[in-house]
């Protein structure tokens, strides 16, 4: 396969790219000690089930479950039926049930695999009828199915409450309710608009200082009862600022797919762990960069990491809510899976141009792990494009 392909641009015209040629990053295998790394993990749709995939959700449970055994198998821990698995864009709480039931006992069988799954209350659809205990009981509903198989939880936001909620004290009662029955403490998500726009306003307020106290006056309270908060606002100055406010037993989950060497490296008042979707696409970099402060090397972390940003900033460009598109076509180029569809057909939800950006970026990170077999790839996607 020739490693010179014509990629479109953004302005319509054609270019010849050659690839770099340079090594593709490898992942360390191994666990992980000096930070958590979460990668919030895709599914993989079954290209040849007969149904409407506009309406149907089938998947291919083997590639699904392979892929979640090569994260692991790079020392990093997996966030299971988070929003990078399409909750809420094509992927309903009825399916994730039993993705999370697989998954969490394909994990029994991996030494040492971390899982964490999300609850939320995605089958509630918002309307003038919901009320706070029916959120409540979505949750609860939800919480108790993930615990009944073993699992741990991910706490995500709710359309239905930011939906019915009047202020913070609804926020303040849910939050309070659910985190007073689990079982084990578990990972609050603070997901921004940018990724769903249902979600304005969470916490109360569309005035984020706001928000914020609204937040850590929960994680105070119910310190106990949380491992984490996981903040999805790419907004690097506010993590950190949260992170130094919480309590000593409370983790930071970063979520700043913008800038997570600068958070995950830390600094002399602390460090964020990391449940990224982004770890999905660059698994081996992350876990090279993971190990590498593993020996306490920071110069080496920021040379594995620093070049996977640009990649970052682009799958994860405006509007973000379809990043979910980039991480699947990752997974494509690099064999994890033998086509380029996605559940609710969201494989047309980024644009050629963007998609061969996101190859060019990808090959300059050293992530394609097969250069030939993702060059290959990319000239089906083309062809089918009339790209020739």
């Amino acid at each position: 396969m020739s490693r010179t392909l014509t990629l479109p641009r953004v302005d319509g015209t054609l270019t010849r790219y050659t690839l770099t040629g340079q090594t593709p990053v490898a992942g360390a295998p191994g666990p992980i000690r000096s930070r958590i790394g979460m990668a919030a993990v895709h599914v993989v749709a079954d290209p040849l089930a007969a149904i409407n995939p506009t309406l149907d959700v089938a998947l291919d449970w083997d590639a699904t479950l392979a892929f979640r055994r090569y994260v692991w198998s790079l020392g990093l821990a997996v966030a299971e039926a988070m929003d990078t698995s399409q909750r809420g864009m094509g992927f309903p709480w009825s399916a994730a049930k039993e993705l999370i039931k697989r998954s969490v006992a394909e994990a029994r069988t991996v030494p040492g695999a971390v899982i964490a799954s999300g609850a939320g209350t995605d089958d509630l659809l918002p309307g003038p009828r919901v009320t706070i205990a029916d959120v409540e009981a979505a949750y609860e509903e939800s919480c108790g199915f993930i615990e009944s198989v073993g699992g741990r939880i991910i706490l995500m936001a709710s359309r239905a409450l930011a939906a019915c909620a009047r202020n913070a004290d609804d926020y303040v009662k849910v939050y309070g309710r659910i985190l007073g029955q689990v079982r084990e403490p578990v990972i609050v998500h603070w997901l921004g608009d940018m990724f769903d726009p249902a979600l304005a306003g969470y916490w109360g307020s569309r005035d984020l200082d706001r928000a914020t106290e609204t937040l850590l006056a929960i994680v105070r309270d119910y310190a106990s009862k949380i491992d984490g908060v996981k903040i999805s606002l790419l907004d690097q100055a506010r993590e950190i600022a949260m992170r130094r406010r919480f309590p000593k037993s409370v983790r930071m989950y970063t979520g700043d797919d913008f800038d997570y060497p600068t958070t995950i490296g830390g600094d002399a008042q602390g460090y964020s762990d990391a449940l990224l979707g982004i770890f999905d696409v660059i698994a081996p970099a992350a876990s090279a960069a993971l190990h590498a402060l593993d020996r306490d090397d920071h110069a080496e972390f920021q040379r594995i990491l620093g070049p996977t940003l640009a990649l970052s900033r682009h799958v994860f460009g405006a509007p973000t809510r379809f990043y979910k598109t980039g991480v699947v076509f990752a997974a494509y180029l690099n064999g994890h899976q033998t086509h380029f569809r996605m559940v609710g057909g969201l494989e047309s939800a980024r644009s050629i141009p963007h998609l061969a950006e996101q190859f060019v970026l990808m090959d300059r990170a050293g992530l394609l792990r097969d250069p030939d077999q993702a060059a290959d790839r990319m000239h089906h996607v083309l062809a089918v494009a009339g790209v020739s």
